[in-house]
Formats: C-alpha cells, sequence, structure tokens
C-alpha cells in the first residue's frame, strides 16, 4: 500500500497536480479536480485511512444537492449501482449525489489507487447526459472549452477500464 507520503508523489505520475493534504480524525485527505474525456473540473476526494482494517477510498460528488426528484434520483443511483461494479452510488447527508471506490488500504497498490481515481472520472463521462440535468441550468452540458485536459496520464494509464467499467 502507498503510505500517505508517498501519494502526493503517484498523483503527480498521473499528472495530478494537489495543494498539501489534510488530515479528518485519523485519514490523510486531499482534495483534487480532475478533468475526465467529457466532464471537467470534478470534485475528487483522495482518503487515505492507514489504521488496521482501514481503506483507500475515492469520493466524488457527481452533483450539487437534490430537490423534488429526490425518489427519482434515489432509484437511478441504485440502478447505477447495478451497473457499475466496483463503484457505489450514494446521497451524502446534504442531499448530494455521490460516487464512491475504495479500495483495502492494506492491499492498495499504485495501480489500483490510479484505476480508482480513472474510475469515478470514466463514470462522471459515463453519466454526464444522464446527471446534466442535476449539474446545469437547463440540463445542458456546456460546450467544451477546448484546451488541454488535467491529469491526461491518469487515464492513459488506465488502459481499457473504460471498456470494463460496466458488469
Amino acid at each position: 500500500m502507498p503510505s500517505a507520503a508517498e501519494i502526493p508523489a503517484l498523483l503527480t505520475s498521473f499528472g495530478i497536480t494537489t495543494a498539501a493534504p489534510h488530515r479528518r480524525e485519523d485519514a490523510t485527505v486531499w482534495d483534487l479536480e480532475l478533468d475526465g474525456n467529457v466532464r471537467r473540473g470534478l470534485r475528487v476526494t483522495l482518503i487515505h485511512d492507514a489504521r488496521s482494517g482501514g481503506a483507500l477510498m475515492v469520493w466524488a460528488h457527481l452533483a450539487p444537492p437534490l430537490g423534488d426528484g429526490l425518489r427519482a434520483a434515489y432509484r437511478r443511483l441504485l440502478q447505477w449501482n447495478d451497473r457499475f461494479p466496483f463503484a457505489k452510488f450514494a446521497i451524502a447527508e446534504d442531499g448530494r449525489p455521490t460516487l464512491s471506490v475504495e479500495l483495502r488500504a492494506v492491499d492498495a497498490t499504485p495501480e489500483q489507487v490510479r484505476d480508482a481515481l480513472a474510475r469515478v472520472l470514466l463514470i462522471a463521462d459515463a453519466l454526464v447526459s444522464e446527471t446534466a440535468e442535476w449539474i446545469w441550468i437547463g440540463g445542458k452540458v456546456p460546450p467544451d472549452p477546448g484546451g488541454e485536459r488535467r491529469n491526461r496520464p491518469l487515464l492513459a494509464g488506465a488502459g481499457d477500464l473504460a471498456e470494463r467499467l460496466e458488469g
């Protein structure tokens, strides 16, 4: 398992820039902003809990808090839990839909960390049209502003993961 001290270099190798981590209880936490092929600026949190039995978790808010359509949204999240193995969809306390990938910290390898981060981005990309109404006013995906996307090595290193996302 990569140690908390090794994570920044690992993130850099994936083309991810990050500020210094912060501590939350017994975990070290990095707040990231990642670009997928479609979805840009996805806010992702990488949580490293090195305690015995701890986890390494990649966690992302997919959209702002859900309003009146909560029941339909919840049903959609449950369907996505079936559709995408190795990922979990939920609703945070503040009503925001979330997506997470969890690794057993003691066994996590740098490749698994890379794949977990890439999995979150690729799933967000795959669901961009289905989540557009939650994210953007009018439910319309904004035009691509062009320019270089951040963290290209992350997605490039994930190989054929995009083809293997769905169960």
